[in-house]
């Protein structure tokens, strides 16, 4: 597990109270930085785990705030910023499936306007609405933005069609916004696959999903912790590294 020194760091990290998101916290704060932990404000977590770290030592504040709505992002980030007197890192991990149990490709009923809208608002829009919102900060501390993608965006399939072309549409952004935010802030993002642990409410059958991790060369399902440490390299570290995605898949299936 790698570490460094984050004292008087900032990071603004959304979708923070499960998952991806509150591992990616937790190795934050345990590395001295302080932590905005955006979820939903319905978000029974939220304030627990706000709770549960200041408890621990680390100096975190609840943000809460939708990603759909830019209101919520510019009122979170400004009351990061006041609070910490600035923000140097940006995790867009907040995303949804919108769906409990995946849909086949050719379900077009079920993948209706609505559905699409919600993705995309979320999916795709709301990494856009955080990065507006923090972008001058990022750039006055020389910050370092992750998203968090996803395989699906790749082509391996997912939750749904319209999931996959939301997270291929971040793949897409990382490199653009690259390109908008440097030199001074570096854009990367990771592809995770399997997550155990994710905590969503989408659900794949535990048949195939044994299957396939049976297949793949580490022969286990990627846990937020795995995806948090790369997370946390591309925030601490990786001098030299922006416009990419790391695809993070145990290897890939065959």
């Amino acid at each position: 597990m790698i570490s460094a020194n984050l004292s008087g760091k900032a990071a603004f990290v959304t979708g923070g109270a499960s998952g991806i998101g509150l591992a990616v916290v937790e190795r934050l704060a345990a590395n001295k930085c302080k932590v905005a932990i955006n979820d939903l404000a319905s978000s029974p977590r939220l304030e627990a785990e706000v709770e549960q770290l200041r408890k621990a030592g680390h100096d975190v504040i609840a943000c809460p705030g939708d990603v759909s709505k830019q209101e919520d992002i510019d009122a979170a980030v400004a009351k990061a910023v006041q609070h910490f007197g600035g923000l140097d890192f940006l995790v867009n991990n907040a995303g949804t499936p919108g769906t409990a149990a995946p849909i086949p490709v050719d379900d077009f009923q079920r993948m209706d306007e609505a559905f699409w809208q919600k993705l995309v608002s979320i999916n795709q829009v709301g990494p856009y609405r955080c990065l507006k919102a923090a972008a001058p900060h990022l750039k006055k501390a020389k910050g370092a933005v992750v998203n968090v993608a996803s395989t699906a965006g790749l082509g391996y399939g997912g939750s749904s069609s319209v999931y996959a072309s939301t997270k291929a549409a971040i793949i897409l952004l990382t490199k653009e916004w690259a390109h908008a935010m440097g030199p001074d802030v570096r854009v990367n993002a990771i592809a995770p696959n399997v997550v155990d642990g994710s905590g969503w409410d989408c659900k794949f059958d535990d048949g195939d999903l044994k299957s396939y991790v049976a297949k793949l060369p580490l022969k286990r399902a990627g846990t937020p912790a795995d995806y948090a440490e790369t997370i946390f390299y591309l925030l601490a570290g990786a001098p030299y590294v922006t416009a990419q995605t790391i695809v993070m898949d145990g290897g890939g299936a065959r």
